[in-house]
């Protein structure tokens, strides 16, 4: 007989879901209203919901929040952006290109959370310059962020978290995830300029002289830039060091933002004022509602019984957990997805070669998170900067674009699967 967990859990998931889906409620109410409504109704203890928040994906989203807002008063990110136009001769399809190329190798090197947090406001100049909506803009870089995540152990939440799992380093990362993301990241570029083709007319009587462009008196305050950049530095020092550290990432952004503060003279109540609260409220209750799925045994039952039917075959399992983290992680904010996964991985495992089930849930994850607006950290990020500037994402907008990119990304990591593991 199904306890009453079991529904209530699984009523308050689809509940949400739907809601987050059709827009008929702000994300963030939904999932907190969801959360809630497990709590209140005793499918999960308080205490449990509560630890069942990731905190360092929190912390980490608030430290760097604060980071960026820091460097925005530099003029760096018009700066940037005026380059990218002028790179890109004021042609839109161009600069969307060379904005998706730089976020893709930015989300390499950095978490892609934290790329879209310094990007984002780069993108909304480039598209206000041009005359054209920044949303196909920021839907572009979103995709490129995800799959230039994937080439790195620190690029993506899903990864570090395998990596810790299943004690792969960093360049055992990027000998095998590399190779497959330049593929993908290549193929994206060329099909970007036709999927996003009706999105990127400029509105009647905008163009833009690209000659008229300085970029000299854009940067306002250099003092801030170089502490900015010096700052930013010992940051993404202390991502690539975490585990040698013994320090989540959240501490490091955390003590990065403070030691910022305290050397620029910075206010806090006014950084703190422009950190992101809606999109870090919407994680802490979608966490407490997939822990709720989880605990109730839905996703590892489900998970189980897809894996038995592939009969212990190597290869079918493998690309049965390719498609089905895709899927799972389009659903799913990929991060708490990957976690639910990786006892269900080690347990299958035991019984046949490993190492391809770790990056197939590594591919499936991060590949996954562009399939739908909530699918990873970085998209709901850049629909709250999106929202916030007066153009909201809508979920059914963002999977329009976001499931042609998925089943590209998925059919080249399917083959590359099969040529290099099976």
């Amino acid at each position: 007989m199904i306890s009453p967990d079991v529904w209530i859990a699984a009523g308050a998931f689809l509940v949400t879901y739907a809601l987050i889906v059709t827009d008929r409620l702000h994300r963030t109410l939904s999932a907190l209203a969801g959360g809630l409504v497990v709590i209140i109704l005793g499918a999960m203890p308080q205490e449990a919901a509560f630890e069942a928040i990731d905190w360092n994906v929190i912390f980490l989203l608030a430290g760097m929040m604060v980071i960026a807002n820091v460097i925005s008063e530099t003029g760096l990110f018009p700066w940037i952006g005026v380059q990218a136009v002028k790179l890109g001769d004021g042609d839109p399809r161009r600069i969307l290109a060379i904005l998706a190329v730089v976020t893709a190798v930015a989300s390499a090197l950095l978490d892609n959370v934290t790329v879209i947090v310094l990007l984002a406001p780069v993108t909304l100049f480039v598209a206000a310059s041009l005359g054209v909506s920044p949303v196909p803009f920021l839907i572009a870089m979103v995709l490129a962020s995800n799959i230039g995540g994937m080439a790195t152990l620190i690029g993506d939440p899903p990864n570090i978290l395998i990596g810790s799992a299943a004690n792969i380093d960093f360049l055992t990362f990027t000998r095998h995830l590399t190779p497959l993301t330049v593929i993908i990241l290549v193929v994206f570029i060329l099909m970007a300029p036709w999927l996003f083709k009706k999105d990127l007319q400029p509105r009647m009587g905008r163009s833009i002289d690209v000659d008229s462009l300085d970029a000299s008196a854009l940067i306002t305050n250099y003092p801030l830039l170089r502490k900015s950049l010096i700052v930013m530095l010992g940051v993404m020092v202390g991502f690539t060091l975490h585990g040698a550290l013994h320090l989540e990432p959240a501490t490091i952004a955390l003590a990065g933002a403070t030691v910022l503060m305290i050397w620029t003279g910075q206010d806090p109540h006014r950084l703190l004022r422009n950190v992101e609260w809606p999109t870090l409220f919407f994680f802490m209750g979608l966490f407490i509602v997939v822990e709720a799925v989880v605990r109730a045994g839905i996703i590892d039952s489900l998970a189980a019984w897809v894996l038995r039917m592939t009969g212990g075959s190597l290869t079918l399992t493998t690309m049965l957990l390719l498609w089905l983290s895709a899927l799972g992680s389009g659903v799913i904010d990929n991060i708490p997805y990957t976690a639910t996964m990786i006892p269900i991985v080690k347990q299958v495992g035991q019984g046949m070669p490993i190492e391809p089930l770790w990056w197939a849930l590594a591919m499936g994850a991060c590949l996954g998170g562009n399939l739908t607006l909530v699918g990873a950290s970085a998209n709901v990020i850049a629909a709250s900067l999106s929202e916030r500037s007066g153009h909201p994402i809508h979920f059914g907008q963002f999977l329009r674009y976001g499931l042609l990119v998925t089943l590209m990304s998925l059919v080249i990591a399917t083959v590359y699967l099969w040529v290099r593991y099976l």
